[in-house]
């Protein structure tokens, strides 16, 4: 057997949450031969930190889960070095770079000792910190984050122990919410504050209200449009949280959770470009200002595909993508690109799903799109009889060619499938025309024989050939808000109306009764009628027989009484 040859490359990464490992495995996959070298800070290597709410919760309780491989293999610093033959230095911290000499310097943190370490190609995967306010009682005991594996064994204590029967999060945003459901589910009371006027900013205003009212299903107070100003304590300890507006929530414990911020000091420190977002600047192959130095992950600022803007976009999936394509360039050459992102993002609120691709409409108006074309749906993922549940969409459209900008998707229905489907249309740039007819796959166990995100093309497809004029929720608010009084039309039957209904002055003719009793409606053609149903698909029916029977002023309540976020008579 031929002798192993001396290495030609030096290979080290710096960070082993989920960029660095990625990395460094598929750097072993390139190169059979060469030294590759892991300085992770934590004790723990891979941890799989979008799992931890999920952790704290109790829907597992094995934490090795959390660092584990598919086939159950944890990944400690033993397995790297027998599958893979890299060397991970754990509780090991890089204190700085030496980019003339190619020298990392670290220190073992147990003993303080101080080493230096040379390389060939350096790869920074060093990941984001939390995002802290600076506010009066941040120390406090009670106070705390969820973005490390130590903040997820404190939380998780939390929950066992049953102490606790009041909690706030800070920050409505993926990582509040789940932790809201997690400390939820230990039977602790929650209350969500979100600056913004909504919780999870990737979603437009509607979606997140239909979202934030299943929330308060589960005796969560959900709080938008306010700031903390203090964390109130006595001892040391909290005791509560004081609001901007002056609102005191008594808690014992307050998770923040308002964002993170690019870990990039050891890469500024060393003279590496960094980008206006705080991220490190890299290039499609992910290489750093210094072409021997490579980064990947939460620590670097990202391209938006679409709009060419450079953002910072801390996702899991995104850490080892990017982490991957780093890897292979530094052991090969820049063979490997990652073109950028379009913000895929989902995550699980109680019995609900929410997901959203690409840009949303208040996103494209903030970068200055502002021609577009837009709907709200509503409907089942699978027919009733499989146990279909409801989904509320929105797709967002360039009406000039046609192209899918974004796609939000909320409800009980897989959302996952149809945000999916909808990232590849975006990457892809298909139409709305395209996706109308996509053929995907259909049996009654997975979805309806028009899949549910066809039905959303197929509706704004309507919409731009001008046989569907529809009206958001929050366009007819603003005018009965302003005192226009439009004619309502609900298009349900009458059981369904007595079950739930706005309450807004509206005119009840079931859909099967419309034509007989067009009599009914008002004379004018010019009057404006508002047509809507459960999900206002009977609403349209009932549109196009006015619009073809002379009324020339008919409009669709777009998703219907599904996707209505304002308060209901019942």
């Amino acid at each position: 057997m031929p002798a192993d040859p001396k290495p030609e490359l030096r290979i080290v990464v710096i960070g082993g949450s989920a960029a660095g490992p990625k990395a460094a495995a598929r750097a072993r996959r390139m190169d059979e031969h060469a030294e590759i070298t892991i300085i992770q800070k934590d004790p723990d290597l891979s941890m799989a930190s979008c799992g931890y709410p999920y952790y704290v919760g109790g829907v597992f309780d094995d934490r090795n889960q959390l660092l584990a491989t598919p086939t159950g293999m944890v990944r400690d610093p033993a397995y790297y070095m027998n599958a893979k033959a890299i060397r991970a230095l754990v509780n090991s911290e890089a204190i700085g770079i030496d980019r003339a000499n190619k020298i990392v310097r670290g220190r073992d943190l147990p003993s303080g000792m101080e080493y230096d370490l040379p390389y060939d190609k350096l790869i920074l995967a060093t990941g984001a910190r939390p995002r802290l306010p600076n506010l009066p009682g941040i120390d406090l005991e009670g106070v705390t984050t969820l973005q490390s594996i130590k903040d997820a064994d404190f939380l998780r204590r939390v929950r066992d122990e049953g102490r606790i029967k009041k909690a706030v999060v800070v920050g409505g945003g993926l990582i509040g919410m789940e932790t809201c459901e997690a400390l939820h589910l230990a039977g602790i009371e929650m209350t969500v504050v979100e600056l913004l006027p909504q919780v999870l900013p990737f979603l437009d205003w509607q979606l997140a209200k239909v979202l934030e009212a299943h929330v308060a299903t589960h005796a969560t107070m959900v709080i938008t449009g306010n700031s903390v100003a203090e964390f109130l304590g006595r001892d040391g300890k909290l005791q509560a949280v004081k609001l901007a507006n002056g609102m005191e929530l008594p808690c014992e414990l307050a998770v923040v959770a308002v964002g993170v911020i690019p870990n990039s000091s050891l890469a500024r420190d060393a003279g590496l470009e960094i980008g206006k977002t705080g991220g490190i600047l890299v290039d499609e192959h992910m290489q750093t200002s210094d072409p021997d130095i490579y980064a990947a992950g939460d620590c670097v600022e990202s391209t938006q595909r679409q709009t060419g803007a450079k953002i910072h976009a801390p996702w899991g999936d995104l850490a080892n993508l990017q982490g991957r394509v780093a890897g292979e360039n530094a052991a090969t050459s820049n063979r490997a690109t990652h073109p950028g992102v379009i913000q895929t993002g989902i995550c699980k609120v109680f019995e609900y799903t929410a997901g959203s691709t690409g840009l949303s409409e208040a996103a494209a108006l903030r970068v200055g799109l502002g021609d577009l074309a837009s709907v709200v749906t509503a409907g089942p993922d699978r027919p009733g009889f499989m146990g279909g549940q409801l989904l509320v969409n929105k797709m967002v459209a360039d009406p000039a060619t046609g192209r899918i900008l974004g796609f939000q998707s909320v409800g009980p229905g897989d959302a996952s499938r149809q945000v999916a489907t909808a990232a590849m249309a975006i990457m892809g740039g298909l139409t709305v025309d395209d996706v109308a007819n996509a053929d995907l796959p259909y049996a009654p166990p997975f979805s309806l024989a028009i899949d549910n995100i066809i039905a959303t093309a197929q509706c704004l497809q309507n919409k731009l050939r001008g046989l569907m004029v529809g009206i958001s929720a929050e366009d007819l608010k603003r005018k009965l808000d302003a005192g226009e009084q439009p004619y309502l039309l609900d298009l349900r039957g009458p059981d369904e109306y007595e079950m739930t209904r706005l309450g807004l002055g509206e005119h009840l003719i079931p859909l099967g009764a419309l034509r007989k009793r067009l009599a009914e409606l008002p004379e004018d053609p010019e009057t404006e009628i508002i047509c809507y149903c459960k999900i206002s698909l009977r609403g349209y029916e009932g549109a196009r027989i006015l619009m073809q029977r002379g009324w020339r002023n008919v409009k669709v309540l777009e998703g219907g009484i599904a996707a209505w976020p304002y308060p209901k008579e019942r």
